[in-house]
């Protein structure tokens, strides 16, 4: 059934963004995803930061940022600075250094405690999803274009498929939970 298809590709377009949002959470391990979401001033537009220069990885905690263009530093120092990321970036005039502390017990829970709330907004949004799709296959039965033998396959299919993102959702929440209580 095409419907259904219509909304299993709305289920995994929240299921994509939960995985981005995951990314961004640092884990006190360097992952260049934790920069996705900064913009550089780049002559006046915004421009993301990989766009920019090669951003490396070179030891476990440590995220080094070689900018294509050495008036880019201060740029991106500042939109480091002024991110949510936490970190004060070290310039050596070539290069920008990220370094990466050991997550304290504390800031360990309350990232997992924003990974489980990142999860629950995904479920919420799944079940909106399959209440849209419940209430097209009614719509459709009244009008004609579907039977109720027809609706009552489409609404079990439209269950199991909920059920089986959900799930998903909780895996994708157990694992991220897991890597960040890890020290």
């Amino acid at each position: 059934m095409e419907e259904l298809k219509k909304y299993e590709d709305k289920m995994n377009k929240t299921l994509d963004v939960l995985e981005d949002e995951f990314g961004a959470i640092r884990a006190g391990r360097a992952n260049p995803h934790v920069l996705d979401k900064i913009k550089v001033d780049y002559y006046g537009t915004p421009t993301p930061l990989q766009q920019v220069g090669n951003i490396s990885v070179p030891e476990a905690r440590m995220i080094v940022i070689q900018p294509w263009e050495k008036s880019l530093i201060k740029p991106i120092e500042k939109a480091i600075l002024t991110s949510e990321l936490g970190i004060n970036p070290n310039n050596d005039g070539n290069a920008i250094r990220l370094i990466f502390p050991e997550l304290t017990e504390d800031r360990r829970k309350e990232l997992a405690k924003d990974v489980k709330k990142k999860g629950d907004q995904a479920k919420v949004a799944i079940r909106n999803i399959r209440r849209d799709a419940m209430d097209a296959f009614k719509k459709m039965e009244k009008s004609g274009d579907m039977s109720e033998d027809d609706r009552d396959l489409a609404e079990e299919k439209m269950q199991k498929l909920t059920d089986k993102m959900i799930e998903k959702v909780d895996k994708a929440v157990e694992t991220k939970t897991k890597e960040i209580m890890t020290v």
